[in-house]
């Protein structure tokens, strides 16, 4: 043996075993990290916002009836948010009808509707003050929020306020 030859190597052989042992390697990669992301997307993720898109769909046209109806009472709904401290929240409402005389006689409900997950929607006991204002207060932490203000007699929702609200 040279010293020319020393300093020369024959290239590895790729052999099948190689080839296979890639091939398992590469796809056992693949699926571990496809069912990470599954793993992650179902345990953070409540999932759909409806539970029937059919019945959804369907309750569309009565939704855009309501709000053309609510669009011709040209009542003004004044909603005021405040954080007294922490995360409680106060809401005050008040509502006037289109003559600017007080709504007192209506029924109220609200809640902070998570824009992504409904499992942290937060209900609020709407409580009539008198003279059209409403108050409510709840515990509710900082983030994106959507303020849901409805306003009925018996069974038939009369309006509806949406905000998106950022709280701190």
């Amino acid at each position: 043996m040279t010293a020319a030859d020393k300093g020369t190597r024959r290239p590895r052989e790729i052999t099948g075993a190689m080839v296979l042992a890639g091939l398992l390697a590469f796809f056992a990669l693949v699926m571990t990290v496809n069912f990470t992301m599954a793993r992650f997307a179902v345990s953070t993720f409540a999932g759909l916002e409806t539970e029937s898109s059919y019945k959804a769909g369907l309750a569309f046209s009565k939704e855009s009836d309501a709000a053309e109806a609510q669009q011709a009472r040209h009542w003004a709904v004044e909603v005021d948010l405040e954080s007294p401290g922490g995360t409680r929240r106060t809401v005050e409402v008040r509502a006037l009808d289109a003559a600017g005389k007080p709504l007192s006689n209506l029924d109220a409900d609200g809640r902070f509707a998570h824009p992504t997950d409904a499992r942290r929607d937060v209900v609020l006991e709407v409580r009539p003050l008198g003279d059209g204002r409403y108050s409510a207060s709840a515990e509710v932490g900082p983030g994106q929020w959507d303020l849901v203000i409805d306003f009925s007699q018996g069974a038939d929702r009369l309006f509806r306020s949406k905000n998106r609200v950022q709280l701190p």
